[in-house]
């Protein structure tokens, strides 16, 4: 099994489920922006990776746009080298458009935790070799208002639904890419993570959501983590 079977298969999973009850519009960049989701797990996701990243679902400026886990277009086209047409889907709220690539507005969660590590390894292939990011779900849900609407706050019989597809999903992630820490970005994609792997022998934690909404990350998220993943003992030193 590859990343991108597993991604081809959780899609395939989470378009069954109904959703309209719950959110007035749900976005599925596996499917529309298949093609650079698909280019970045082939160029930087083929493993073992020492740390993987688990963020909680996609941003609007982000991987909503480009397919790429907290995907901010510029660090995806210029730092990462990826780059593709994306065909929207037809139902859209119109003040959340699908403009892939064109999209004007940045995603600060990405281009926080993008420029982190672009800082800290200069190149994608460095990083990459050691760390990986993907987000534990893929759909985006929204309010009729377009008020972005979080996998937890979902009705319970259809989050149980939705989680047991990722928890699937991520756990074939982990089997794959053997990484000896899972960090969620974040205390929801930590608990995912715990739920889902329950006891196993692979270390969890966590670093701080590099959301614009957290007080603590607008006053210097990358210091922040910095100190959170040497306390972890987890090495920021190139390999």
């Amino acid at each position: 099994m590859s990343l991108v079977s597993i991604s081809r298969k959780l899609s395939r999973e989470i378009s069954q489920l109904n959703t309209q009850e719950a959110a007035s519009f749900t976005y599925n960049p596996l499917q529309y922006a298949r093609a650079p989701h698909e280019d970045y797990l082939k160029k930087f996701g083929s493993g073992p990776k020492q740390i993987l990243w688990l963020g909680m679902n996609p941003g609007p400026f982000g991987m909503t746009q480009t397919g790429v886990p907290f995907g901010d277009v510029t660090m995806v086209r210029d730092w990462m080298g990826i780059e593709r047409k994306i065909k929207p889907p037809s139902n859209q709220h119109p003040k959340r458009p699908i403009l892939g690539f064109d999209c004007p507005r940045s995603e600060v969660s990405g281009t926080r935790l993008w420029s982190f590590a672009r800082e800290n390894f200069s190149t994608p292939e460095s990083f990459f070799s050691r760390f990986f990011v993907i987000n534990y779900c893929p759909l985006v849900f929204m309010e009729e208002s377009g008020k972005n609407l979080t996998p937890d706050k979902l009705p319970k019989e259809l989050r149980d639904e939705l989680y047991k597809i990722c928890d699937d999903a991520f756990r074939a992630t982990v089997k794959l890419l053997k990484p000896q820490w899972v960090l969620g970005v974040g205390g929801f994609a930590k608990k995912r993570a715990l739920d889902a792997l329950g006891e196993t022998p692979i270390r969890i934690g966590s670093i701080l959501h590099p959301s614009p909404a957290s007080p603590r990350a607008n006053r210097g998220w990358a210091q922040e983590v910095k100190k959170q993943l040497i306390d972890l003992d987890i090495s920021l030193s190139p390999s």
